[in-house]
């Protein structure tokens, strides 16, 4: 089994109480289970006895994993527990056993149609939660579907292989020496996986001249996955002051963004993420909130709209004056 290659996260995480007020689900569900512990018991348990991965609850608790790694990123021995939940998902495809809203999500993601337009060296990639406006002048756009990191984050790893290689041949018959995406999860995934440079939008934006508090919120890709700070610096250089947001800088406020389409599969808990920053807002009516995932953005706009949340492009365009 895949998390047989993730022993010492299970027997680490296991009985490990240190992080539980890191767990983004389980901050809002309140739910022992939705914390790392529980689910590294979850996976000892099916590692012990491969009959219980047919067990319904263990397979809800997995799926409904905002996947954000703030539990791995400020664990002072940075165990995966992150990659033991994907390498579980695995299990669970390759057993047969995905549930059915994730395989009518799994067919929605395979219809995939990569187009190339405009002109320029750069190309720029618009993601599901995006669209083409954001897009700076000088590139060349690619759109079409999610780029295959969604089913791999699922579990579907041949069908992920095989969207992605669509995305792959549509990329080089562009002919770009660059490739540009403000969707963190692609860039996560891109950086490693194709032969041209990629940077984050964060990366390639110049910055604007900007003022004013701002509350930003950490993309769980950039800050936990890939340790990205481009997005900070550059609204720092635009002039913006970076307030901070919540409680503490470890937590995440990304909403789901890890599980990449997670108001997709689990709109409910999604709604419950997003109300939670209402609550921990200073003055919801007021307050600038800025973020660098268009996952995030669009959540938030769709179950907190009295929130006012900008895009990091919208950001350094002045959009926060």
């Amino acid at each position: 089994m895949n998390i047989d290659k993730h022993l010492d996260v299970i027997n680490a995480c296991r009985f490990c109480f240190m992080c539980r007020h890191l767990a983004t689900l389980g901050n809002v569900s309140f739910k022992e289970a939705d914390t790392p512990r529980v689910r590294a018991l979850v996976c000892d348990k099916i590692r012990m006895d491969k009959s219980k991965l047919n067990n319904p609850d263990y397979i809800e608790t997995i799926y409904e994993s905002t996947l954000s790694a703030a539990c791995r990123y400020h664990c002072v021995t940075h165990y995966d527990e992150a990659g033991l939940q994907l390498a579980l998902r695995q299990d669970i495809v390759e057993a047969e056993l995905a549930p059915a809203k994730v395989k009518a999500l799994v067919a929605e993601l395979q219809n995939v149609d990569f187009k190339v337009e405009g002109s320029g060296d750069t190309l720029y990639y618009v993601d599901s939660y995006n669209d083409k406006s954001a897009a700076p002048k000088d590139c060349k756009i690619i759109s079409g579907g999610d780029t295959g990191k969604a089913l791999e984050v699922l579990g579907f790893i041949k069908e992920s292989e095989t969207v992605f290689a669509k995305f792959k041949a549509a990329v080089a018959e562009s002919s770009c020496k660059a490739l540009v995406t403000s969707c963190p999860a692609s860039y996560d995934m891109l950086k490693a996986k194709l032969d041209i440079e990629v940077k984050h939008s964060s990366e390639y934006l110049a910055p604007k001249a900007g003022s004013g508090k701002i509350y930003y919120l950490d993309s769980d890709f950039l800050k936990n996955y890939c340790e990205l700070s481009a997005p900070r610096e550059l609204l720092q250089k635009c002039g913006y002051e970076l307030v901070q947001f919540g409680t503490n800088p470890e937590e995440s406020y990304a909403v789901g963004e890890g599980a990449v389409v997670y108001d997709k599969l689990n709109p409910k808990l999604a709604e419950k993420l997003c109300q939670k920053i209402v609550e921990l807002a200073d003055d919801p009516q007021n307050d600038i909130l800025v973020t660098a995932s268009p996952y995030t953005k669009q959540a938030l706009n769709k179950y907190a709209p009295e929130l006012t949340v900008l895009s990091l492009e919208e950001a350094v365009n002045g959009g926060a004056k």
